[in-house]
């Protein structure tokens, strides 16, 4: 996926009905902007980096261990440069944030929360780290499991017992509630060994004494990671920025519920892939194993099963998204947003999910894999991409009139573009271990006799949907077309099954045997 998005988006689906558009607008596009933007800049390419540190030696995964000072210390930088990082884009903010904007009731209140909130929830990032370098991940889902729950109820009681004017600081003590449990959830698992501060080690060099903080090589990583974290944001977070800018408050908000409702599935489910997939990415070919060819093996197979399971959600979404949409907008939106921009834009989603989950599984493995060297040349090409991006928003949302939509088919050729460009380094990678024929782009796209279902099933339900297309849209009226869908999502289901159950079965007993 291209978003590094934290897990209050899921809120939004919630109190979308409670909220005016416009307060739903600055909460779920402006608000969350700053949040992710201190968040990404101050921990995500330390995040990646530490990754690639080396368990110790006799070290089980899921066991606790002690990690060297020379690591935890680096683990700690997300704490020192969050502070720097909020403070600047907290003020920033609120100092180009427009009238309209600016005027809404309790306004600086709920920034200033929002950006102590961020902050509380990096204090937690060398805990998160370790977590996930023992691969406890079990210690991740709880902290996030509870931290969700009582930011929901916090929101939602505030939102509730409070006058309207308070809706902004609800949604902020919502992200504040975040925080802070994380921060107890993962202070409960281990809090006694816990150490937030740095420690030096002394090592023998040439005979001499010589004081270090960090692991040369890792630090080295970690920054140069950072840095193209600064280019990546933009371009992952650009559609957020122009919509922020361009748009008006209530515009803003059809958006953001176009988004919550559109990448629901994409947070579900393939963010915790990608970042499942860059661990096993980081640890299986980032170690100096004897078993290189083995090693190999299971990363391409990996690879191939989750490109081929996101085509499939690709001929899903194009099969059958497009005639049974409208009826599902009715069902699914509130009244007050289907005259904003959110119907547009859920029909550009169809072709944006599955474009997140291809981009994110590749870039995972650009990011577990990559030299500094390729990091700075991806870097450059994540530059040379960004200025195509603003160029074809523009042109997208104001040349061709495709408003707020024309950002969401940016973002797309965006996606596809750094996707491309991580294929091709996928390619040379195995290439230059000489074993260039495991990853082959046939290997993704499925069998003839199910792209034929998947086609078939594209004529019956567009005609089903021409057929039906005068009928109300209530699941009544439009039963005989909902049946129709639903037997062909069968065919092609029981069409997977016959031409390819034995490829993903091979596919995930290596990965069961690794």
């Amino acid at each position: 996926m291209s978003r590094n998005e934290p897990p209050s988006q899921n809120l939004a689906s919630i109190l979308v009905r409670l909220v005016s558009p416009q307060v739903f607008g600055t909460a779920a596009i402006q608000f969350e902007l700053l949040l992710s933007t201190i968040l990404f800049l101050s921990r995500e390419g330390i995040r990646n980096a530490l990754l690639r540190a080396s368990p110790s030696n006799g070290t089980e995964p899921g066991k606790s261990r002690n990690p060297s000072p020379l690591i935890s210390n680096i683990a700690l930088l997300p704490i020192l440069l969050g502070i720097p990082i909020t403070v600047l884009s907290a003020f920033t903010y609120l100092y180009t944030s427009s009238y309209t904007t600016a005027s809404q009731p309790h306004f600086r209140l709920a920034v200033t929360i929002y950006a102590l909130a961020a902050f509380c929830e990096l204090l937690s990032e060398p805990l998160y780290i370790r977590a996930q370098n023992e691969l406890r991940f079990d210690v991740r889902v709880r902290a996030e499991g509870a931290a969700v729950a009582f930011k929901t109820v916090t929101a939602f009681l505030v939102l509730v017992l409070s006058p309207p004017e308070w809706a902004l600081v609800a949604f902020a003590l919502g992200q504040a509630a975040y925080g802070l449990i994380t921060l107890v959830e993962f202070l409960r698992v281990y809090g006694r060994d816990s150490e937030f501060w740095l420690r030096k080690v002394t090592i023998d060099v040439h005979g001499n004494k010589v004081t270090q903080y960090f692991d040369p090589t890792m630090l080295h990583l970690s920054a140069a990671m950072t840095i193209q974290s600064v280019v990546k944001h933009f371009l992952t977070e650009g559609d957020k920025f122009l919509v922020s800018r361009l748009s008006p408050l209530a515009d803003q908000g059809g958006y953001a519920v176009a988004s919550n409702y559109g990448s629901l599935i994409a947070r579900i489910v393939f963010q915790p892939i990608e970042e499942t997939s860059r661990i096993f990415f980081s640890k299986t070919l980032s170690s100096s194993s004897t078993n290189a060819q083995e090693d190999l093996q299971a990363a391409s197979n990996t690879l191939s099963v989750l490109l081929l399971l996101f085509t499939h959600l690709f001929l899903l979404l194009v099969t059958f998204a497009p005639p049974y949409l409208p009826l599902a907008l009715t069902l699914v939106l509130p009244s007050r947003y289907l005259q904003t921009s959110a119907p547009a834009i859920l029909r550009t989603y169809v072709y944006y999910i599955p474009t997140m989950a291809f981009n994110g599984v590749l870039e995972a493995f650009f990011a577990s894999t990559a030299t500094p060297a390729d990091l700075r040349a991806q870097s450059r090409w994540m530059l040379a991409c960004s200025v195509g991006f603003v160029g074809a928003s523009v042109g997208f949302a104001r040349v061709l009139g495709l408003g707020d939509a024309g950002l969401v088919w940016a973002n797309i050729l965006n996606l596809w573009l750094r996707a491309s460009y991580a294929w091709f380094f996928v390619k040379r990678f195995f290439a230059c271990r000489g074993v260039g024929k495991m990853v082959q782009l046939r290997n993704n796209v499925p069998p003839f006799g199910v792209l034929c279902t998947f086609a078939a099933s594209a004529i019956v339900t567009r005609w089903s949907g021409r057929t039906f297309g005068d009928a109300p849209l209530t699941l009544h009226a439009q039963f005989g077309h909902v049946a129709i869908g639903v037997t062909s999502v069968a065919a092609c289901l029981v069409a997977c099954f016959l031409w390819e159950r034995k490829t993903v079965l091979q596919g995930f007993s290596l990965l069961r045997r690794k």
